[in-house]
């Protein structure tokens, strides 16, 4: 190669095709080729791999995006050019979302979301990552997509079949560290420093020397899903962990080049944030001093909807049962300041993080469509020690209690795989590490999480036995199920009424009243935006019947969990226990 200067070398590569048979075409120019760096073997892949058929520590291949066949021509974003933002997100794991396991396997199942009512999906990280079998979250081929799943040429076929359908696609990306298994990054160059550190070790360089290459690396990154592969939209993985002191933060720069990209392709192009500050500053336009994000996902949601059904008050939940020390008085007057105000931590004292923590939305003028609101995620479901779904841990009716309260809520709801039907199967922890000694570093550490709890780690899966991945994909089977379509049907009512009473544009907290009584174990969500239709989500999550007030009198019941054992009078609704229902004026 050729030295260029600060720190550049450049190879253009052998031709294959001599002058007497023209010039070459892409296909012609697929090679497989890896670096010798310094003289230190063996050779290593390509940061910037676009392909790694033979793993993440064998030699890259060239791939060329120009060879690609799209069909979108006419595509013009999710929610015919309305965005992400307010439309359904659907997450999904593409090595469990079938028994296959790829993105052709994920394609026939795509109708079923159509059906369902999502408008957005949410592709868990495809960046190419040690193992046959894994989350995603420890790639180590930022550029790459990962060969098991089906290449980049399978991406390509899964995105242009979504745009086929009218699904945006989302696609998860981690910027913060790189996996433990194939990560040759640092011999590159100084992407890492040990200026600041994270829960994986020394952060990724935005800061220090060279820290602008570095910089350079991500954006272009980004820009390469949204230009080469027409993703809609990129979820950040934990932006908590992009460690940056530099006078503007890698976040708004990266959003300043995305939006040149979208006025470029004339299509919306959003950036979703995973972040746990609780800081409105994530979703702050640049030009206001923020870091321009579209959206992001707010924990505080899910958490207090996971202790409101489930009654789980441990760790990181604790807060949100209320009680002592706090101004809420109990797990649903939490969910009420949640639901209204965005936030629970929001300036209070977090006891899981010993210290007061978050900063307060403004809602009156922050687009309540910017915080994603879910009851399940990914991390929510697979953390738990044995993967176990809300539906194992909550009868049906309280499930689709939770559920109308995020899907007919002002917020960006987000659905995840399965939860729509009650998936039987759990979403467990698991890899396909090829290095034994990290293999058994992960089980080993996987079992002392949970042993530190008190759990017996008998009863902890092992991450790196197949069957744990195999117990872990959809049971597809199930749809067709009377109790989980019973359920399936629900979703789809929620979503179907979301369309009829959300409406198109910003959305505001401000316009959220929730009445709780925690004695009697009921919720009355009302949702009153001027000149729009009120609707209210009212619960009764106690065993017993009840007569639930409304806030309004009149009105009429648009869907009911329990049809035969709901009644409207003038200013209140006779719910079964375990229940839920929709009321529309």
């Amino acid at each position: 190669m050729t030295a260029l200067g600060d720190g550049w070398w450049r190879w253009d590569g052998p031709s294959t095709a001599s002058e007497s048979e023209g010039t070459p075409t892409a296909s012609d120019l697929v090679l497989d080729y890896a670096f010798v760096l310094d003289g230190a073997e063996p050779p290593v892949p390509d940061p910037r791999s676009a392909w790694q058929p033979h793993g993440v520590h064998a030699p890259s291949r060239t791939f060329d995006p120009a060879t690609l066949t799209w069909t979108d021509g006419d595509w013009r974003g999710p929610r015919d050019g309305q965005g992400v933002l307010g439309g359904v997100v659907y997450e999904l794991h593409i090595g469990t979302f079938t028994a296959r396991g790829t993105f052709d396997a994920a394609i026939e199942r795509l109708d079923h979301l159509v059906d369902l009512g999502v408008d957005v999906v949410n592709v868990m990280p495809i960046a190419a990552f040690d193992g046959r079998w894994g989350w995603g979250y420890d790639g180590v081929g930022l550029y790459a997509v990962h060969d098991p799943y089906g290449g980049p040429a399978a991406f390509a076929r899964f995105v242009d079949a979504c745009h086929a359908r009218g699904l945006g696609v989302c696609l998860d990306v981690v910027h913060n560290h790189l996996g433990a298994s194939g990560n040759y990054l640092a011999r590159f160059g100084p992407y890492f420093t040990t200026a600041h550190s994270t829960p994986w070790g020394p952060a990724v360089n935005l800061d220090q020397d060279h820290a602008d290459h570095v910089r350079g690396f991500i954006v272009d990154n980004a820009l390469r899903w949204l230009r080469d592969f027409h993703v809609d939209a990129l979820r950040l993985d934990a932006v908590h962990e992009l460690r940056d002191a530099s006078p503007r933060h890698l976040l708004a720069d990266l959003s300043d080049a995305v939006a040149a990209l979208a006025e470029h392709l004339a299509r919306p192009l959003d950036l979703i944030a995973e972040s746990d500050l609780n800081d409105v500053d994530m979703i702050t336009p640049t030009a206001q001093g923020g870091r321009g994000m579209s959206a992001q996902w707010d924990d505080d949601i899910h958490h207090a909807l996971h202790v409101t059904l489930t009654g789980e008050s441990h760790g990181y939940y604790t807060d949100f049962a209320g009680g002592a020390g706090r101004d809420e008085a109990g797990p649903l007057a939490v969910l009420a300041k949640v639901l209204t105000c965005g936030f629970l931590h929001d300036g209070s004292h977090s006891s899981f993080r010993g210290r007061p923590w978050g900063q307060p939305v403004d809602t009156e003028h922050v687009d309540a469509r910017r915080l994603l609101g879910y009851l399940q995620t990914h991390d929510q479901v697979g953390n738990r020690m044995t993967g176990d779904r809300i539906s194992a841990v909550v009868p049906p009716g309280l499930q689709a209690a939770g559920a109308a309260l995020y899907l007919l809520a002002p917020t960006t709801p987000m659905i995840f795989m399965g939860e729509e039907w009650g998936a039987s199967t759990p979403w467990q922890y698991f890899t396909s590490f090829t290095d034994e000694a990290l293999a058994d570093a992960v089980r080993a550490g996987r079992r002392a999480e949970f042993a530190s709890h008190g759990w017996s780690t008998a009863d902890v899966p092992d991450p790196q036995s197949p069957a744990t991945r195999e117990a872990s994909v959809l049971a597809w089977g199930e749809v067709d199920e009377a109790g989980h379509r019973r359920l399936l049907d629900w979703y789809r009512a929620c979503i179907a009424l979301r369309r009829r009473v959300i409406g198109a544009g910003p959305t505001r907290l401000a316009d959220v009243r929730v009445d709780v009584d925690e004695a009697a174990r009921t919720v009355v969500t009302l949702h009153a935006p001027a000149g729009r239709t009120a609707s209210a989500v009212v619960l009764n999550l106690a065993d017993d019947p009840a007569d639930v007030p409304l806030p309004r009198s009149g009105g009429r019941v648009a869907l009911a969990w329990d049809p035969e054992g709901t009644t409207l009078t003038t200013d209140a609704v006779r719910l079964p226990g375990g229940s839920a229902a929709v009321v529309l004026w």
